[in-house]
């Protein structure tokens, strides 16, 4: 049976270990002076060696060479890379993480080695065990039998209790620098028997982000079904052109402005397969170390990622302004919350880009339309003319409107002009409802800003319940008043949903407003009273069949 290249070519002596150093230097010194710890822990990320050094050290301590530790050809050392040597037990923590299984573990610990030397535990995973199960291992992680040696691997340290870190000799595993992970791959090719160019291999280890076994997996994957050889271009279309390099080069389109490469380049990578919603939240991640790089002397403790792709970003990072990198994740952020609840997520990314190519003062030149009050119509005499009536709602804001009127559709000199009905005593000044267009003093009531408001109710009501994001781009927030609000839907689907969610809206505006109200829930561009007649010619429109009224 075929053996993925990771295992075929796993480390059998310490030599074989690629970009560990410093542990192998350890270890080594140990082995030969008969000092080695009861309990080591090491972590680092992933396919950078753990598990491959924890059973190199469980052949050291069993080796039956005089020379050098181990030397990977005894009887010993040969059992153990079959996995058939009865002294050294590895145990996956992911799936025996229970307090039982460690109990069983404590009394198989008084047992003296059978084959060899010493007795040695590896508890791959380690972070999985339960609470309970941790406790139950500390006496005898602390203090075991003079033959037992317990080897821990984790790749999230930060979730061991201290109470295991302090009985443990801590070994943290770097990342594989790019160099040692051509070379070693390198070699695998020539092995073997593949040729693979230079520029192939670099690929690959920068997608291998310092991981020998992403680099070996990726690698395996490129000579399976191939010729014997490999070049860059074969990489690229096996890896669909994915990795930092893709986010980094789009960055680069976005900060020159270069909106129609960008879209053209996203187009290229959806092409492949790549998942909208994903790819979203991988830019933002891009977004946040170029962040870290910026302004960190050392990035590496908070970003995962190798030396060679940091340095490439800290030289992108150094031609971003903080207020370019800012509006990406803001700007990435919203896309992504939006594109959880949209059928094309796509057209919102492809937004997104126009917007960070534009900047957010362009964006605002073209979207933005210049609204004017509408010139004065002749009208006869002794009548409301509606051409004032603006004006007039702008001097009396704050008193209540005596009636709605539809702002007044520009009309020619000789057409009659349609009346406004107003009480007698008040025709002169009687207030009018302002056009469709806002003013600021009309969003805000009651020192509340209507927008603001909306925006903060859906913000929190989406962790909640998810479906109720969907009401906040299809109705506004009127107005709020001492005791009620109103919403104004653009349809009646949406009035009734958020009638069916009433108590959870009025619950999320009492939070942001401090006090209960009632909500109280209106058609968009809906007058109080309808006649029979324009009731008809909407049933009309929406039946598609005459209806009249008799």
């Amino acid at each position: 049976m075929y053996k993925a290249l990771y295992r075929q070519y796993r480390p059998e002596v310490f030599e074989e270990v690629l970009g560990q150093d410093h542990i192998v230097r350890i270890l080594k010194n140990q082995i030969a002076t008969d000092s080695t710890s009861h309990a080591y822990l090491f972590c680092g990320t992933r396919g950078t060696g753990k598990t491959t050094t924890a059973r190199l050290l469980a052949k050291g301590l069993n080796c039956l060479s005089d020379g050098e530790r181990p030397c990977g050809v005894c009887a010993n050392c040969q059992a153990i890379k079959d996995g058939n040597f009865l002294d050294v037990i590895e145990i996956d923590a992911a799936s025996n993480n229970g307090v039982d299984n460690v109990r069983e573990l404590r009394e198989s610990v008084k047992y003296p080695p059978s084959a060899g030397r010493r007795k040695v535990y590896i508890i791959d995973e380690v972070h999985m065990l339960s609470t309970e199960a941790f406790n139950a291992l500390l006496k005898t992680l602390e203090e075991p039998p003079e033959y037992v040696t317990f080897i821990l691997a984790t790749t999230e340290v930060h979730k061991l209790p201290a109470t295991v870190l302090s009985r443990c000799m801590r070994l943290d595993f770097k990342r594989v620098p790019e160099s040692v992970l051509i070379k070693g791959m390198a070699d695998i090719c020539a092995k073997i028997g593949i040729d693979v160019t230079e520029d192939a291999l670099r690929i690959i280890a920068a997608n291998a982000d310092g991981s020998v076994r992403d680099g070996l997996s990726i690698l395996d994957q490129c000579i399976s079904g191939r010729d014997m050889k490999v070049d860059a271009e074969e990489v690229l279309e096996f890896l669909g052109a994915s990795g930092y390099e893709d986010f980094i080069e789009l960055t680069d389109m976005v900060r020159k402005k270069r909106t129609e490469e960008a879209i053209a380049f996203l187009n290229g990578i959806l092409s492949d397969g790549k998942d909208v919603r994903q790819f979203m939240r991988d830019w933002i991640s891009h977004y946040r170390n170029l962040m870290m790089v910026k302004f960190m002397r050392n990035p590496e403790t908070v970003v995962s990622m190798s030396a060679e792709n940091i340095e490439r970003m800290r030289r992108q990072a150094a031609v971003l302004e903080l207020e370019d990198i800012n509006r990406g994740i803001m700007e990435l952020s919203t896309m992504a919350n939006e594109a959880r609840w949209s059928t094309q997520p796509r057209i919102l990314l492809e937004l997104a880009i126009v917007r960070l190519c534009m900047g957010a003062g362009q964006i605002r030149e073209l979207t933005e339309v210049e609204f004017t009050e509408p010139e004065p119509v002749p009208a006869p005499a002794k009548k409301a003319s509606p051409a004032k009536a603006p004006e007039a709602a702008v001097k009396k804001a704050e008193e209540p409107a005596l009636v709605k009127v539809e702002e007044p559709a520009p009309v020619k000199a000789e057409e009659p002009v349609i009346e406004t009905q107003v009480k007698p005593e008040a025709a002169e000044s009687a207030p009018v409802e302002p056009a469709p267009v806002e003013s600021a003093l009309a969003e805000m009531q009651n020192g509340f800003d209507c927008e603001d408001i909306w925006n903060k109710v859906f913000e929190d009501g989406e962790n909640e319940k998810g479906s109720i994001n969907i009401i906040r781009n299809s109705a506004r927030l009127k107005s709020i008043e001492d005791r009620t609000f109103t919403v104004e839907a653009n349809n009646t689907f949406f009035k009734d949903l958020a009638e069916k969610n009433r108590q959870f809206i009025e619950h999320l505006v009492e939070k942001h407003t401090g006090a209960h109200r009632r909500m109280n829930i209106k058609l968009a561009n809906s007058n109080e009273e309808r006649s029979a007649e324009e009731i008809a010619a909407e049933a009309s429109d929406i039946l598609g069949i005459k209806v009249e009224v008799k």
